[in-house]
């Protein structure tokens, strides 16, 4: 009679000798905790998100920086050098230091060189009529911008050399050697000091060489894009909005100057983009929740999958 005292029920987890023995037998006698453990980290899965209220998120504007004065940190620029024509200053947040930005590199020839070469006509082809002193050309003879010349007679207007085999350039309908147009008309490049006989850059109330207004970042010309300043440098919209740009949490676009935005749950979003993340009903001007960081309404408050 001792043994069927094993199989008397017995209180809380504790389990008989006998029962013991089977589970052993079986295999089974890690089976109930492992069960157990199962079920619990399923009940743990399972749990509602903590849910959090706030207050309506006040809409602001990112405002445009004033030009930098005198004594003062230069301030962000938002620019656009095409042919001296200027853009609006635009606020950012750095989010890191600025790169220390790469030595400059010599720039390749002037492109589209404003630079020409008059083409020598043999003679007999034909007689036309000298550009200078119009008359009859008979003999070898050039061309130049359209017209026709005497080689004695195509000179620099300014030192009276012969242009008939070197370069010369126009200027208000008169020719100019190279020496002359640099010293009286050619623009210097800001960066390189030299004379620019080519495309040029306005930006910056100074002149450039195309090659010589460069990104501080990635080094490559600006050209006629628009640019944005940091620290008096230069930066494509690129690398400006990756290195200093405050980027909305709601579709990664930066946020630029005029744009109205918020800040809500620690990040700053576009005021068109902070909506509920179930129906995406704006949630600008209204008490709004959150789970796991995402907006929710007040009608999705308690939704269970985020």
């Amino acid at each position: 009679m001792e043994d069927t005292e094993d199989w008397r029920p017995r209180t809380g987890t504790t389990q008989s000798r006998s029962f013991k023995i089977l589970a052993q037998i079986t295999g089974t006698e890690h089976a109930q905790p492992e069960e157990a453990d199962a079920a619990k980290k399923t009940n743990e899965e399972g749990e509602e998100p903590e849910l959090s209220s706030h207050e309506s998120a006040v809409v602001k504007t990112m405002i445009k920086v004033p030009a930098a004065t005198q004594g003062l940190h230069p301030q962000t620029g938002l620019i656009t050098p095409s042919f001296g024509m200027k853009g609006n200053g635009s606020a950012s947040v750095p989010k890191g230091p600025v790169p220390v930005r790469p030595a400059p590199q010599p720039h390749p020839k002037d492109e589209d060189s404003l630079v020409q070469m008059a083409e020598h006509i043999p003679a007999g082809t034909r007689t036309p009529m000298c550009a200078h002193c119009n008359m009859v050309i008979r003999g070898p003879f050039l061309v130049a911008m359209g017209k026709s010349w005497h080689k004695e007679e195509f000179n620099c207007v300014h030192c009276r050399t012969s242009l008939a085999d070197i370069g010369f350039v126009e200027e208000q309908g008169s020719v100019y050697c190279e020496h002359c147009y640099e010293e009286f008309f050619a623009p210097t490049c800001s960066r390189c000091q030299t004379k620019i006989l080519g495309e040029v850059i306005n930006a910056l109330k100074q002149t450039w060489h195309v090659h010589c207004f460069l990104c501080a970042s990635c080094q490559q010309p600006i050209r006629n894009n628009t640019f944005h300043l940091e620290d008096g440098e230069p930066y494509c919209e690129r690398d400006f909005y990756s290195l200093f740009g405050t980027g909305c949490h709601g579709c990664e676009f930066p946020i630029e100057a005029g744009d109205k935005f918020l800040e809500a749950l620690g990040y700053t979003w576009h005021d068109t983009c902070f909506v509920c993340a179930v129906c995406c009903t704006t949630l600008e001007g209204q008490t709004f929740f959150s789970k796991k960081d995402k907006p929710l309404c007040k009608k999705h408050a308690h939704t269970l999958k985020i």
